[in-house]
């Protein structure tokens, strides 16, 4: 059984850091593209970042750049997302998500698990 399992998620404000962590087990983790994605109330679900199986490719939208970072362990089965100068905007549940894909997907669709998500919320 596949299981991803997010932490690190809290309160924070304006312009502070967090780590976000995302374990992984029941799968070859060294053979998956990982990503983060989002989801604030009444939006959608949103892609966050992401990263190859082997950690030397990563693509994140325009929102994400130069803030956001993910890297991977794959020794640890872990992946993780560094996020500095937070804005009350990026409030949300973040999740992270495991790709058989060949390509770091943007889509939802693109993702074959997920995991049940870390609340964060940055106070102005």
């Amino acid at each position: 059984q596949v299981q991803l399992v997010e932490s690190g998620g809290g309160l924070v404000q304006g312009g502070d850091s967090l780590r976000l962590s995302c374990s992984a087990s029941g799968l070859t983790f060294s053979t998956y593209n990982m990503g983060w994605f989002r989801q604030a109330p009444g939006k959608e679900r949103e892609f966050v970042a992401g990263i190859d199986w082997i950690g030397s490719e990563t693509n994140y939208p325009d929102s994400a750049k130069g803030r956001f970072t993910i890297s991977r362990d794959n020794a640890k089965n872990t992946v993780y997302l560094q996020m500095n100068s937070l804005k009350p905007e990026d409030t949300a549940i973040y999740y992270c998500a495991a790709s058989s894909r060949v390509v770091i997907g943007r889509s939802r669709s693109n993702y074959d698990y997920w995991g049940q998500g870390t609340q964060v919320t940055v106070s102005s």
